[in-house]
């Protein structure tokens, strides 16, 4: 490896025991805090955090009427201390999945819309044919999943670009594509209307929608615009899927969700779809990894299997 003498020097003076301390004290903002969770003394935690500016020649943190606040060279720093620690947290996991006779550790984060069928059929099949991967899933939304991408706290994210930067930080490979359904409780006094007249919805009913920036309701509040309509002005704005779900069965609210969502919901009757297709497309997902990434065999071997779902889902 041939690093620049700086580089070298930084070699010869860090410690993960230094990133460890930066990221406490990132997180507590406290030196006293940050000491009793490190288990040292209040002076030790100092001088160290002293060691490390002098270190990098720059201050990291500054003090603030809250507490003390990463500079902005501090936060490039705290940048790299995550991913550093993160990288040996996983490399700790993989080694001990292989010791224990394993085939070593993947963790893999994903949209809901993409969990349902991709994802979880392709976690399923990599399981069968390799027992003793250890496999952990997370599911969140897209701005979420790339930022534990670029930590290095997931393999992959099956999810979107959420801003343009990404596209430099990121390597992205479509799969698919999602459809909104409209939907209410078994029961709503919607039910079994022909084709409601969405104004009539909007200025009438409320709603439970995804926040602003995500791409369901932008698509949704595209299809008003394009039909001359406000959008709904009786809103509930809710990030958690899990949690729209359980209010559009106690409430008179419409939902709007991707197809793979509520299709469970809708088999077993717990919702009714409602006949009003919302035809805005929504922006493409797919396996996003970050630039440069050397994959495992077992990511490898992940992504094969959900490029298999994937064509099989478009055949």
């Amino acid at each position: 490896m041939n690093a620049s003498p700086h580089a070298r020097a930084l070699f010869g003076r860090l410690r993960y025991k230094h990133l460890l301390m930066l990221v406490t004290l990132a997180g507590t903002r406290n030196l006293h805090r940050a000491a009793e969770a490190l288990h040292m003394s209040q002076p030790a935690t100092t001088r160290m955090l002293q060691d490390v500016e002098e270190a990098f020649g720059c201050v990291l943190f500054e003090r603030q009427a809250r507490g003390l606040q990463a500079t902005a060279l501090g936060e490039e720093v705290l940048d790299f201390a995550r991913r550093a620690l993160n990288g040996l947290d996983r490399c700790a996991e993989d080694l001990n999945a292989r010791r224990a006779g394993g085939y070593g550790h993947l963790a893999i984060g994903a949209i809901m819309g993409a969990l349902p069928d991709l994802v979880v059929r392709a976690i399923a099949e990599s399981k069968a044919r390799q027992p003793g991967l250890q496999l952990r899933i997370l599911g969140d939304t897209s701005d979420q999943l790339t930022e534990l991408l670029e930590q290095e706290r997931i393999d992959v994210a099956i999810a979107r670009f959420t801003q343009p930067a990404d596209r430099g930080r990121f390597v992205f490979e479509p799969l698919g594509n999602e459809h909104l359904a409209v939907v209410v409780r078994t029961g709503h006094p919607l039910t079994g209307r022909i084709t409601p007249d969405l104004a009539e919805l909007v200025a009438d009913w409320p709603w439970i929608l995804q926040p602003e920036a995500s791409p369901a309701r932008v698509a949704l509040e595209a299809a008003f615009a394009r039909r001359q309509l406000p959008p709904p002005a009786d809103v509930i704005e809710c990030g958690s899927v899990f949690a729209m779900l359980q209010l559009v069965q106690i409430t008179d609210a419409i939902l709007v969700l991707t197809e793979a969502v509520v299709r469970d919901h809708l088999r077993t009757g717990l919702m009714v779809s409602l006949d009003l297709e919302i035809t805005e497309p929504l922006t493409p997902f797919g396996i996003l990894l970050r630039t440069g990434q050397v994959s495992s065999a077992a990511l490898e071997g992940f992504l094969g299997l959900l490029r298999q779902q994937a064509a099989g889902a478009t055949a």
